[in-house]
Protein backbone atom coordinates (compact mmCIF):
# COMPACT_ATOMS: atom_id res chain seq x y z
CA UNK A 1 0.00 0.00 0.00
CA UNK A 2 1.20 3.59 -0.59
CA UNK A 3 0.19 6.02 1.61
CA UNK A 4 -1.38 9.20 -0.31
CA UNK A 5 -3.71 10.35 2.63
CA UNK A 6 -2.19 12.67 5.23
CA UNK A 7 -4.55 12.81 8.62
CA UNK A 8 -4.61 16.68 9.77
CA UNK A 9 -7.24 16.48 12.31
CA UNK A 10 -10.18 14.19 14.04
CA UNK A 11 -13.39 15.04 15.67
CA UNK A 12 -14.66 11.42 17.29
CA UNK A 13 -14.44 9.40 14.12
CA UNK A 14 -14.39 12.61 11.30
CA UNK A 15 -11.47 13.27 9.75
CA UNK A 16 -9.84 16.38 8.59
CA UNK A 17 -6.84 15.52 5.84
CA UNK A 18 -5.31 15.71 2.28
CA UNK A 19 -4.97 12.98 -0.83
CA UNK A 20 -2.21 13.92 -2.77
CA UNK A 21 -2.06 13.05 -6.33
CA UNK A 22 -0.28 13.29 -9.37
CA UNK A 23 -2.72 16.08 -10.57
CA UNK A 24 -2.74 17.63 -7.42
CA UNK A 25 -4.32 17.85 -3.41
CA UNK A 26 -7.85 16.85 -2.44
CA UNK A 27 -9.04 18.24 0.82
CA UNK A 28 -10.75 16.11 2.62
CA UNK A 29 -13.71 15.18 3.12
CA UNK A 30 -14.61 15.78 -0.30
CA UNK A 31 -17.06 15.09 -2.59
CA UNK A 32 -16.96 14.53 -6.63
CA UNK A 33 -19.28 15.91 -8.99
CA UNK A 34 -20.09 13.08 -11.66
CA UNK A 35 -18.80 13.07 -15.17
CA UNK A 36 -19.88 10.12 -16.48
CA UNK A 37 -19.01 10.53 -19.74
CA UNK A 38 -16.21 12.76 -19.54
CA UNK A 39 -18.58 16.28 -18.44
CA UNK A 40 -20.31 16.65 -15.59
CA UNK A 41 -24.10 17.88 -16.94
CA UNK A 42 -24.31 21.61 -18.14
CA UNK A 43 -20.85 22.95 -16.36
CA UNK A 44 -17.64 23.73 -17.53
CA UNK A 45 -14.77 22.67 -16.22
CA UNK A 46 -13.92 26.49 -15.01
CA UNK A 47 -17.37 26.59 -13.58
CA UNK A 48 -16.07 23.44 -11.27
CA UNK A 49 -13.08 25.39 -10.48
CA UNK A 50 -15.46 28.50 -9.30
CA UNK A 51 -17.56 25.82 -6.92
CA UNK A 52 -14.47 24.79 -5.55
CA UNK A 53 -14.38 21.04 -6.87
CA UNK A 54 -11.21 19.72 -6.88
CA UNK A 55 -11.74 15.98 -8.00
CA UNK A 56 -14.16 14.57 -10.78
CA UNK A 57 -15.43 11.16 -10.97
CA UNK A 58 -15.71 9.75 -14.60
CA UNK A 59 -17.31 5.97 -15.39
CA UNK A 60 -14.35 4.11 -17.70
CA UNK A 61 -17.16 1.69 -18.81
CA UNK A 62 -19.02 4.17 -20.29
CA UNK A 63 -15.86 5.84 -21.92
CA UNK A 64 -14.82 3.07 -23.47
CA UNK A 65 -17.70 2.46 -25.21
CA UNK A 66 -17.70 6.29 -26.26
CA UNK A 67 -15.52 6.99 -27.67
CA UNK A 68 -13.09 4.42 -26.59
CA UNK A 69 -10.24 4.76 -24.50
CA UNK A 70 -7.74 4.70 -26.86
CA UNK A 71 -8.84 7.82 -28.76
CA UNK A 72 -8.75 9.26 -25.34
CA UNK A 73 -5.46 7.67 -24.75
CA UNK A 74 -4.18 8.93 -28.40
CA UNK A 75 -5.42 12.56 -27.37
CA UNK A 76 -3.02 12.67 -24.09
CA UNK A 77 -5.13 11.37 -21.78
CA UNK A 78 -8.65 12.09 -19.94
CA UNK A 79 -7.23 14.94 -18.12
CA UNK A 80 -6.23 16.71 -21.80
CA UNK A 81 -9.17 15.12 -23.49
CA UNK A 82 -11.64 17.35 -20.99
CA UNK A 83 -9.52 19.78 -20.42
CA UNK A 84 -9.37 18.80 -16.53
CA UNK A 85 -6.18 18.84 -15.09
CA UNK A 86 -7.24 18.46 -11.70
CA UNK A 87 -7.14 15.01 -10.29
CA UNK A 88 -10.02 12.42 -11.64
CA UNK A 89 -11.62 9.30 -10.30
CA UNK A 90 -12.60 6.52 -12.70
CA UNK A 91 -15.12 4.04 -11.77
CA UNK A 92 -14.66 0.93 -13.57
CA UNK A 93 -18.09 -0.19 -14.74
CA UNK A 94 -19.07 -2.31 -11.59
CA UNK A 95 -22.23 -0.50 -10.88
CA UNK A 96 -23.14 -0.80 -14.16
CA UNK A 97 -23.78 -4.54 -13.32
CA UNK A 98 -26.43 -3.40 -11.07
CA UNK A 99 -28.10 -0.62 -13.21
CA UNK A 100 -27.91 -2.37 -16.45
CA UNK A 101 -29.11 -5.46 -15.33
CA UNK A 102 -30.87 -6.25 -18.43
CA UNK A 103 -28.22 -5.73 -20.44
CA UNK A 104 -25.88 -8.33 -19.16
CA UNK A 105 -24.28 -11.90 -18.26
CA UNK A 106 -21.67 -12.05 -14.94
CA UNK A 107 -19.83 -15.12 -14.59
CA UNK A 108 -16.17 -15.74 -12.34
CA UNK A 109 -14.55 -14.19 -15.88
CA UNK A 110 -15.91 -11.00 -15.86
CA UNK A 111 -19.41 -9.53 -17.16
CA UNK A 112 -20.44 -9.39 -20.72
CA UNK A 113 -22.49 -6.10 -21.36
CA UNK A 114 -25.19 -5.53 -24.55
CA UNK A 115 -23.91 -1.81 -25.41
CA UNK A 116 -27.10 0.11 -24.87
CA UNK A 117 -25.98 1.87 -27.66
CA UNK A 118 -25.28 -0.48 -30.27
CA UNK A 119 -26.29 -3.62 -28.99
CA UNK A 120 -23.12 -4.88 -29.51
CA UNK A 121 -21.48 -7.43 -27.08
CA UNK A 122 -18.60 -5.85 -24.63
CA UNK A 123 -16.54 -8.26 -22.09
CA UNK A 124 -15.33 -6.92 -19.02
CA UNK A 125 -12.78 -8.55 -17.13
CA UNK A 126 -10.68 -7.54 -14.07
CA UNK A 127 -7.69 -6.93 -16.18
CA UNK A 128 -9.73 -5.13 -19.13
CA UNK A 129 -10.68 -2.61 -16.92
CA UNK A 130 -7.96 -1.66 -15.47
CA UNK A 131 -5.97 -1.52 -18.84
CA UNK A 132 -8.80 1.06 -19.78
CA UNK A 133 -8.23 2.92 -16.95
CA UNK A 134 -4.62 2.73 -16.81
CA UNK A 135 -5.38 4.34 -21.03
CA UNK A 136 -7.52 7.20 -19.45
CA UNK A 137 -4.72 8.12 -16.84
CA UNK A 138 -7.08 8.96 -13.85
CA UNK A 139 -5.52 9.08 -10.63
CA UNK A 140 -7.71 7.04 -8.59
CA UNK A 141 -8.82 4.15 -10.16
CA UNK A 142 -11.20 1.26 -9.13
CA UNK A 143 -11.04 -2.54 -9.87
CA UNK A 144 -13.94 -4.18 -11.29
CA UNK A 145 -16.55 -5.84 -8.74
CA UNK A 146 -20.21 -6.91 -8.30
CA UNK A 147 -22.72 -4.53 -7.06
CA UNK A 148 -25.78 -6.61 -6.20
CA UNK A 149 -29.29 -4.93 -5.30
CA UNK A 150 -31.24 -4.28 -2.52
CA UNK A 151 -32.25 -7.02 -0.64
CA UNK A 152 -29.96 -10.13 -2.42
CA UNK A 153 -30.30 -13.19 0.10
CA UNK A 154 -27.07 -14.57 2.06
CA UNK A 155 -26.07 -16.72 -0.34
CA UNK A 156 -25.64 -15.29 -3.34
CA UNK A 157 -24.43 -12.41 -1.60
CA UNK A 158 -21.55 -14.38 -0.06
CA UNK A 159 -20.95 -15.57 -3.62
CA UNK A 160 -20.76 -12.33 -4.97
CA UNK A 161 -18.31 -11.37 -2.13
CA UNK A 162 -15.95 -14.61 -3.40
CA UNK A 163 -16.09 -12.62 -7.36
CA UNK A 164 -15.46 -9.40 -6.71
CA UNK A 165 -12.45 -10.53 -3.79
CA UNK A 166 -11.11 -12.44 -6.36
CA UNK A 167 -11.55 -9.70 -9.08
CA UNK A 168 -10.15 -7.39 -7.48
CA UNK A 169 -6.55 -9.37 -6.74
CA UNK A 170 -6.86 -9.77 -10.59
CA UNK A 171 -6.83 -6.27 -10.96
CA UNK A 172 -3.83 -5.32 -8.32
CA UNK A 173 -2.19 -7.87 -10.12
CA UNK A 174 -2.34 -6.43 -13.77
CA UNK A 175 -1.64 -2.22 -11.90
CA UNK A 176 1.48 -1.16 -13.15
CA UNK A 177 1.00 2.55 -13.37
CA UNK A 178 2.64 4.03 -10.40
CA UNK A 179 1.44 7.68 -10.91
CA UNK A 180 -2.40 5.72 -10.32
CA UNK A 181 -3.65 4.74 -6.85
CA UNK A 182 -5.71 1.72 -6.73
CA UNK A 183 -8.86 1.47 -4.18
CA UNK A 184 -10.22 -2.25 -3.23
CA UNK A 185 -14.04 -2.01 -3.12
CA UNK A 186 -15.21 -3.50 0.35
CA UNK A 187 -18.90 -5.20 -0.81
CA UNK A 188 -21.03 -7.65 1.17
CA UNK A 189 -24.62 -6.49 0.77
CA UNK A 190 -26.38 -5.97 3.94
CA UNK A 191 -24.87 -8.78 5.84
CA UNK A 192 -22.41 -7.05 8.58
CA UNK A 193 -20.29 -10.50 8.86
CA UNK A 194 -20.24 -10.57 4.70
CA UNK A 195 -18.74 -6.93 4.89
CA UNK A 196 -15.72 -7.96 7.19
CA UNK A 197 -14.75 -10.99 5.46
CA UNK A 198 -14.28 -8.50 2.14
CA UNK A 199 -12.93 -5.76 3.88
CA UNK A 200 -9.99 -8.89 5.47
CA UNK A 201 -9.40 -10.34 2.00
CA UNK A 202 -8.66 -7.09 0.39
CA UNK A 203 -6.21 -6.02 3.36
CA UNK A 204 -4.44 -9.13 2.86
CA UNK A 205 -3.88 -8.39 -1.30
CA UNK A 206 -3.15 -4.63 -0.05
CA UNK A 207 -4.54 -1.63 -2.01
CA UNK A 208 -3.92 2.37 -1.82
CA UNK A 209 -7.23 2.96 -0.61
CA UNK A 210 -10.56 1.32 0.75
CA UNK A 211 -14.06 2.15 -1.22
CA UNK A 212 -17.32 0.62 0.12
CA UNK A 213 -19.53 -0.15 -2.57
CA UNK A 214 -22.92 -1.80 -2.54
CA UNK A 215 -25.24 1.16 -0.61
CA UNK A 216 -27.65 3.21 -1.95
CA UNK A 217 -29.30 0.60 -4.29
CA UNK A 218 -32.53 0.86 -2.71
CA UNK A 219 -32.24 0.15 0.79
CA UNK A 220 -33.51 2.70 3.97
CA UNK A 221 -30.98 4.87 5.28
CA UNK A 222 -30.72 3.14 8.68
CA UNK A 223 -29.66 -0.19 6.97
CA UNK A 224 -27.02 2.38 5.19
CA UNK A 225 -26.08 3.45 8.28
CA UNK A 226 -25.48 0.33 9.55
CA UNK A 227 -23.47 -0.90 6.98
CA UNK A 228 -20.88 1.94 7.27
CA UNK A 229 -20.50 1.01 11.09
CA UNK A 230 -20.30 -2.66 10.21
CA UNK A 231 -17.06 -1.99 7.75
CA UNK A 232 -15.38 1.42 8.73
CA UNK A 233 -13.85 -0.28 11.54
CA UNK A 234 -12.08 -2.97 9.67
CA UNK A 235 -10.34 -0.25 7.46
CA UNK A 236 -6.87 0.92 7.61
CA UNK A 237 -6.72 4.15 9.56
CA UNK A 238 -3.71 5.64 7.42
CA UNK A 239 -5.70 4.95 4.19
CA UNK A 240 -8.30 6.82 2.61
CA UNK A 241 -11.97 5.45 2.99
CA UNK A 242 -14.07 5.89 -0.46
CA UNK A 243 -17.95 5.82 -0.22
CA UNK A 244 -19.76 4.83 -3.41
CA UNK A 245 -22.89 6.75 -5.03
CA UNK A 246 -24.09 7.79 -1.62
CA UNK A 247 -25.02 11.64 -1.88
CA UNK A 248 -27.86 13.43 -0.04
CA UNK A 249 -26.86 15.95 2.39
CA UNK A 250 -27.75 13.68 5.38
CA UNK A 251 -25.51 10.94 3.82
CA UNK A 252 -22.76 13.32 3.31
CA UNK A 253 -22.94 14.21 7.38
CA UNK A 254 -23.72 11.00 8.65
CA UNK A 255 -21.01 9.33 6.40
CA UNK A 256 -18.32 11.92 7.74
CA UNK A 257 -19.23 11.31 11.31
CA UNK A 258 -18.41 7.79 10.81
CA UNK A 259 -15.27 8.60 8.92
CA UNK A 260 -15.82 8.60 5.40
CA UNK A 261 -12.86 10.85 3.42
CA UNK A 262 -14.57 10.60 -0.08
CA UNK A 263 -18.05 10.45 -1.78
CA UNK A 264 -18.99 11.02 -5.47
CA UNK A 265 -22.71 10.55 -6.45
CA UNK A 266 -25.04 11.79 -9.45
CA UNK A 267 -27.90 13.05 -7.14
CA UNK A 268 -27.34 16.79 -6.94
CA UNK A 269 -27.14 16.47 -11.21
CA UNK A 270 -29.92 14.36 -11.63
CA UNK A 271 -31.94 15.65 -9.02
CA UNK A 272 -30.96 19.33 -10.90
CA UNK A 273 -32.33 17.72 -14.13
CA UNK A 274 -35.60 17.19 -12.36
CA UNK A 275 -36.24 20.34 -10.69
CA UNK A 276 -35.31 19.40 -7.57
CA UNK A 277 -32.58 21.98 -5.43
CA UNK A 278 -31.09 21.58 -2.18
CA UNK A 279 -31.37 24.25 0.29
CA UNK A 280 -30.49 24.38 4.45
CA UNK A 281 -34.16 24.04 5.05
CA UNK A 282 -34.55 21.12 2.75
CA UNK A 283 -35.50 20.55 -1.24
CA UNK A 284 -37.28 22.62 -3.20
CA UNK A 285 -39.29 21.38 -5.94
CA UNK A 286 -38.93 24.51 -8.38
CA UNK A 287 -42.07 22.50 -10.80
CA UNK A 288 -44.47 23.55 -8.11
CA UNK A 289 -47.23 26.08 -9.27
CA UNK A 290 -46.37 28.21 -5.54
CA UNK A 291 -42.90 29.54 -7.11
CA UNK A 292 -44.99 31.12 -10.17
CA UNK A 293 -45.08 34.63 -8.06
CA UNK A 294 -42.16 34.45 -6.00
CA UNK A 295 -39.75 36.46 -6.00
CA UNK A 296 -37.41 35.97 -3.61
CA UNK A 297 -34.04 33.30 -4.73
CA UNK A 298 -33.88 30.27 -4.00
CA UNK A 299 -32.25 29.74 -0.70
CA UNK A 300 -30.86 33.73 0.84
CA UNK A 301 -28.17 32.24 2.47
CA UNK A 302 -26.57 30.67 -0.27
CA UNK A 303 -23.68 32.47 -2.05
CA UNK A 304 -24.10 30.46 -5.56
CA UNK A 305 -24.37 32.32 -8.77
CA UNK A 306 -27.89 31.36 -9.36
CA UNK A 307 -29.15 32.35 -5.72
CA UNK A 308 -27.45 35.55 -6.47
CA UNK A 309 -29.05 36.66 -9.59
CA UNK A 310 -32.12 34.81 -10.13
CA UNK A 311 -35.92 34.39 -8.50
CA UNK A 312 -37.83 31.25 -7.95
CA UNK A 313 -40.41 32.74 -9.89
CA UNK A 314 -37.65 32.89 -13.18
CA UNK A 315 -36.31 29.66 -12.32
CA UNK A 316 -39.92 28.41 -12.14
CA UNK A 317 -40.25 29.94 -15.74
CA UNK A 318 -37.12 28.46 -17.13
CA UNK A 319 -37.69 24.86 -16.02
CA UNK A 320 -41.18 25.02 -16.99
CA UNK A 321 -40.43 26.24 -20.96
CA UNK A 322 -37.86 23.68 -21.07
CA UNK A 323 -34.87 26.62 -21.42
CA UNK A 324 -31.35 24.84 -21.21
CA UNK A 325 -30.60 27.54 -19.08
CA UNK A 326 -32.54 26.17 -16.08
CA UNK A 327 -30.62 22.74 -15.92
CA UNK A 328 -27.31 24.51 -16.04
CA UNK A 329 -28.39 27.02 -13.49
CA UNK A 330 -30.05 24.30 -11.15
CA UNK A 331 -26.93 22.27 -11.64
CA UNK A 332 -24.90 25.04 -10.63
CA UNK A 333 -27.02 25.55 -7.48
CA UNK A 334 -27.07 21.72 -6.21
CA UNK A 335 -23.23 21.58 -6.68
CA UNK A 336 -22.46 24.34 -4.86
CA UNK A 337 -24.70 23.01 -2.38
CA UNK A 338 -22.91 19.93 -1.98
CA UNK A 339 -19.29 21.28 -2.17
CA UNK A 340 -20.03 24.20 0.59
CA UNK A 341 -21.42 21.41 2.54
CA UNK A 342 -18.15 19.26 2.86
CA UNK A 343 -16.31 22.67 3.07
CA UNK A 344 -17.90 23.82 6.23
CA UNK A 345 -17.99 19.77 7.75
CA UNK A 346 -13.76 20.31 7.25
CA UNK A 347 -13.86 24.22 9.33
CA UNK A 348 -16.29 21.88 11.75
CA UNK A 349 -13.26 19.35 12.11
CA UNK A 350 -10.70 21.93 12.08
CA UNK A 351 -12.49 23.52 15.38
CA UNK A 352 -13.84 21.14 17.16
CA UNK A 353 -17.88 22.39 16.56
CA UNK A 354 -18.53 19.49 14.57
CA UNK A 355 -21.21 18.28 17.01
CA UNK A 356 -22.94 21.60 17.20
CA UNK A 357 -22.19 21.98 13.33
CA UNK A 358 -24.54 18.46 12.88
CA UNK A 359 -26.86 19.52 15.54
CA UNK A 360 -27.89 22.91 13.42
CA UNK A 361 -27.78 21.57 10.24
CA UNK A 362 -30.45 18.93 11.40
CA UNK A 363 -32.71 21.50 13.18
CA UNK A 364 -32.45 23.28 10.34
CA UNK A 365 -33.75 20.60 7.77
CA UNK A 366 -36.72 20.28 10.71
CA UNK A 367 -38.13 24.16 11.59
Amino acid sequence: MRTHLVLLKTSGAARRGMLNTAHGVVQTPAFCPVGTAASVKGLSPADLVGLGAEMILCNAYHLDLRPGHERIARRGGLHHFMAWPHPILTDSGGYQIFSLKLLRKVSDDGVVFQSHIDGSRRTLTPERAIEIEAALGADIIMPLDECLPYPSDFATTAASLVRTSAWAARAKGVHRRSDQFLYGIVQGGFYPELRREAAARLLEVGFDGYAIGGLSVGEPPSRRLEMLEATVPHLPVDAPRYLMGVGTPEDLVEGVMRGIDLFDCVLPTRHARTGALFTEQGTINIRNARWTEDDRPLDPDCGCYTCQNFSRAYLRHLFMARELLAIRLNVLHNLHYHLTLMQRLRNAIESDTLAAFVAAFYAKRAG
